[in-house]
């Protein structure tokens, strides 16, 4: 169905008809099996480089102006760079370690490489809440900065690092979506192929309804887990 000859109640209705479910379904486990693993990277990779960022910092652990200077000038300097644009530059790295540029794994570098930055910067921003107090009593019963970053940093900044992975992880899934028009497959080659080279619009419609409660369900997840940790530490 098209917007273009049909009234939009009725692509509405036929967006809910059996055949185009059976259709997403293979293009709703490609875009989830993106997004756990390109989050996966994205966490490993943007928290260490948080942490880098914050304990570099002239204020922190470890002062080193050169190196955050540095870091945060390619951190910046990536996060500038709109995402199609990554994964156009992201196309040879795809292809030394796949042997091709198109498909889920290919799109997966493009993904992470394109959310790292912003997960770091966020990471930074939560380490960096933590009160000089409580870093300088650590460090006058003995503590190495080992112990402070993973005893103190990261477990007192837990909610918001968990709020701040869910925004990312949300960002991941839009960016799955744009993959879509790359050849990564998913929802978004969905959305692209049929829904606008094809102007089945049903088929649009029905994309959009998953990349909703994907993003709801990530949401409720990420605020849940917060609260919750909250909730032990009498915080709430």
């Amino acid at each position: 169905m098209s917007l273009l000859d049909t009234p939009i109640w009725e692509v509405i209705k036929g967006s809910f008809a059996p055949d185009i479910w059976v259709r997403l379904v293979p293009a709703v486990g490609e875009t989830l099996y993106m997004t756990v693993v390109s989050s996966i990277i994205m966490l490993v990779f943007g928290l260490l480089l948080g942490i880098l960022l914050t304990v570099t910092n002239p204020d922190g652990l470890v002062p080193m102006k050169i190196l955050y200077t540095g870091s945060g000038w390619l951190i910046n300097a990536l996060r500038s760079l709109p995402q199609v644009i990554m994964i156009i530059l992201m196309i040879p790295v795809a292809r030394l370690f796949f042997g091709k540029s198109y498909g889920t794994n290919a799109c997966i570098i493009s993904i992470a490489a394109s959310c790292i930055p912003m997960y770091a910067r966020i990471v930074e921003n939560s380490l960096l809440e933590i009160s000089k107090g409580k870093i300088e009593a650590a460090k006058s019963i003995g503590s190495t900065n080992f112990q402070i970053i993973f005893r103190i940093l990261i477990p007192e900044t837990l909610p918001s690092l968990i709020r701040g992975f869910t925004v990312a992880v949300i960002a991941v899934i839009s960016m799955t979506a744009l993959a879509g028009m790359f050849g990564a497959g998913g929802i978004g080659d969905i959305a692209v192929r049929f829904g606008y080279q094809r102007f089945q619009h049903d088929v649009l419609f029905a994309s959009v309804y998953v990349l909703i409660a994907l993003v709801q369900l990530v949401q409720w997840i990420g605020n849940f887990t917060s609260k919750q940790i909250l909730k032990k530490r009498n915080l709430i």
